[in-house]
Formats: structure tokens, C-alpha cells, sequence
């Protein structure tokens, strides 16, 4: 296999893909995430290419907006990838990691079912990217996107969801900061993804003390 040749064709066929993507799941989150892999995988022993494939091809078709279907996305990944004849082993991993990784996955009650280091690298660096300054952004342009409310005092943070809750809620985007965002450090598996996660998670913070502050006009 010529890995720069793939790496190469799988860019341009993401971008076409998600050329009218939804702003916070577009190919410059592609783009973000693929950096901060492979920003990660520097501190650690992992296979690059099955990171690289895995990070790029890991939202070629969101369930969200594919009504709900996690099927979709997997096979369109490994379809490409058999195109581009990459090693079966290496596509079986690749797509493990995409169907798996995503976070409506931790509302299962059963045991994650692939746990590699590989794995660990991809969906910490999808979760830095729901976090801080920029996750802040996608979270918004989200809600904006499917005409939620910014907030709303009355209605609370659900934090004992289930997965198909989770899925189909409708709440103020200001919750999701405590049904997802909020929690995420806590979740890393590296110790580089820990470290980043830190300082975005304390940005989050020092904006909601402002948000609040200034919808109750204190400044």
C-alpha cells in the first residue's frame, strides 16, 4: 500500500463528502480532529495510518443527520477503503473505531467493545474538539441549526439520559454544556488528551460564569 497515496485520496474524498456540511461537523472538523490525533499520537506507540484513516473517515455520515441510522457511516468508510485496497485487518479496525466512538455510545449499560490505543487516540482528539473556545462554537451553530433555544432557566439539565433520549432531545443548548461538555474531561484516555482537555474545560467554565452573569445583568 502507498499510505501517503491513500491518506491523500480519503482527504479529498472527505472534503466532497461533507462539502455542505452542517458548520460544526464540516471537513474543517475533519481537519481539527486529524491535527489533534496527530498532535496525541506523538506522546503515543500507535499505528499513524489507522489513526489517520480513522480520524478523517470517522464523520463521513453522522447518524444525526442520516435519521438517526449509525449503520450508515461505517459502511461508506469501509467501502472507501476497500476501493483504495487497504489491508482488511487494517479496514476492520479502522471501521471499529468509527462505529464506537461516538459519545452517545457511553449510555450503553454493556462494556466498550474495542478498547485499542488507536481507539483511545481518535475519540480523544474528536472530544477536544467539543471542547473550549471551539467547542463553545459548535455547540451554538448545533442548536442554531436545529432551532433550540439558548437557554432557558425553566427547563434543566437532563443527566440520567438514555441513549435514545440523549439522541432525539430538543433542550436549550446551554444544557448540553452539562449533559456532555462539562464531562468530557473526566473522560480522556491519554495523557496528552488530559492535559489539553484541562485548560479547554476551565475556558467553558470562565464562559458560563459570564453567560450567566450577563443574562441576569449583573454585567
Amino acid at each position: 500500500m502507498n499510505k501517503e497515496a491513500i491518506i491523500n485520496n480519503t482527504i479529498a474524498y472527505v472534503k466532497g463528502e461533507l462539502k455542505h456540511a452542517e458548520g460544526g461537523h464540516d471537513w474543517f472538523h475533519i481537519q481539527r480532529v486529524f491535527n489533534n490525533a496527530k498532535l496525541i499520537s506523538r506522546e503515543e506507540k500507535v499505528d499513524v495510518f489507522v489513526v489517520s484513516l480513522a480520524t478523517l473517515l470517522h464523520d463521513i455520515a453522522d447518524a444525526k443527520f442520516h435519521n438517526g441510522d449509525e449503520t450508515i457511516g461505517p459502511k461508506k468508510a469501509s467501502e472507501f477503503l476497500h476501493e483504495q485496497k487497504v489491508e482488511n485487518g487494517i479496514i476492520a479496525h479502522v471501521v471499529n473505531i468509527i462505529t464506537h466512538l461516538s459519545y452517545k455510545n457511553e449510555f450503553s449499560n454493556s462494556k466498550r467493545p474495542i478498547n485499542s490505543i488507536e481507539f483511545q487516540v481518535v475519540q480523544d482528539a474528536d472530544r477536544l474538539d467539543a471542547i473550549g473556545a471551539i467547542g463553545i462554537a459548535r455547540c451554538f451553530n448545533y442548536g442554531g441549526f436545529k432551532n433550540r433555544a439558548l437557554y432557558n432557566p425553566e427547563i434543566k439539565p437532563n443527566l440520567n439520559m438514555t441513549k435514545q433520549e440523549y439522541k432525539n432531545s430538543n433542550a436549550p443548548t446551554l444544557n448540553h454544556f452539562y449533559e456532555k461538555l462539562l464531562i468530557l474531561k473526566d473522560k480522556m484516555n491519554t495523557k496528552s488528551g488530559k492535559k489539553i482537555a484541562q485548560q479547554r474545560h476551565e475556558f467553558m467554565e470562565s464562559y458560563l460564569e459570564q453567560f450567566y452573569d450577563e443574562w441576569n445583568g449583573v454585567r
